[in-house]
């Protein structure tokens, strides 16, 4: 399922936090349009907060219903700290963030361009739209601390 050719969901690893712990909150267990009644989102919007939670092996979708697995019971019971780097690990594991750190470790400086990682996004997830992808790989690889992003600069660095 997470392959590279997997675009990133832009949502936030708060949403993403935020559909597990309603989905505690159900006994682990929900219809996909109830969650989206009950999170106040469109359906549209909602779908790709469970993506991502799914990328992340926090919950799998069987028929109609988004139900937490194992892993996302393990996060949710974590400590802040334990969470985030319960998250951190899971994200790394990725391939498109492996991809975008071992492209800054390939650079004498460990540092790369926007430009230059939109490029590499449109290499690793070419049927998708790589700038749709680039905010969630700013923000979950900024958590996850795979990677640095200076805005001003608009620079990808190593921690």
């Amino acid at each position: 399922m997470t392959t590279a050719s997997s675009s990133l969901p832009e949502i936030g690893i708060s949403q993403i936090l935020g559909l597990l712990e309603l989905l505690q909150g159900k006994g682990g267990r929900e219809d996909i349009y109830k969650l989206a009644g009950e999170l106040s989102m469109e359906l549209g919007e909602t779908l790709s907060v469970i993506k991502a939670a799914e990328l992340l092996s926090l919950v799998h979708t069987p028929g109609g219903d988004v139900v937490v697995e194992d892993f996302g019971t393990r996060v949710l019971e974590a400590s802040i700290p334990e969470r985030k780097e319960l998250l951190a690990t899971k994200i790394g594991e990725l391939p498109v963030f492996k991809s975008v750190r071992e492209f800054l470790d390939s650079k004498d400086d460990g540092e790369v361009t926007r430009e230059e990682v939109l490029d590499k996004l449109a290499e690793l997830i070419p049927n998708e739209d790589a700038e749709s992808s680039f905010t969630a790989l700013v923000n979950w690889g900024r958590y996850a601390e795979i990677f640095g992003y200076n805005d001003d600069t608009q620079t990808f660095y190593r921690p």
